[in-house]
């Protein structure tokens, strides 16, 4: 049974005209492309968390430049129990070096045309082409 939401960081990583995204290998979301990302450690920040995770699902090396937006994720069971809450930061971050390679929780990572995000080419998790126009338009 949930006591509290738990909060996590996406790292948004943008490449050019491409997107990092993995595909999610455990629920919520499983089997859905998104952002590399996963739980904030305690004492640390979302955008170390942002870093960290991208790191541990992708492989790649990035820096945290900066929060985008906050995404709640909340799914509820056919009864209306809350099975998943969630406070996810969706932290931009800047591509340092390193090929995407699925580690950890993903069973795939890979740069994605932004404009597939865009024209819902793949199934995402939901907010993902919002998160990726926001990223692709600076801060707002």
């Amino acid at each position: 049974m949930l006591t509290a939401p738990k909060l996590a960081a996406l790292a948004v990583v943008i490449r050019g005209d491409h997107v990092l995204l993995v595909r999610r290998r455990n629920e919520p979301d499983a089997g859905l492309w998104g952002f590399p990302g996963g739980h904030v450690d305690l004492g640390e920040t979302a955008l170390d968390a942002a870093v960290r995770e991208l790191s541990e699902e992708t492989g790649v090396t990035g820096r945290a430049t900066g929060y985008l937006t906050n995404i709640d994720v909340i799914v509820k069971d056919t009864d209306g129990h809350v099975q998943f809450h969630f406070l996810l930061a969706a932290v931009l971050c800047t591509y340092v070096g390193g090929d995407p390679v699925a580690n950890d929780d993903v069973s795939d990572a890979q740069w994605v045309p932004v404009d597939d995000v865009l024209n819902r080419q793949l199934a995402t998790s939901q907010h993902v082409d919002d998160v990726v126009r926001k990223a692709m338009g600076g801060f707002t």
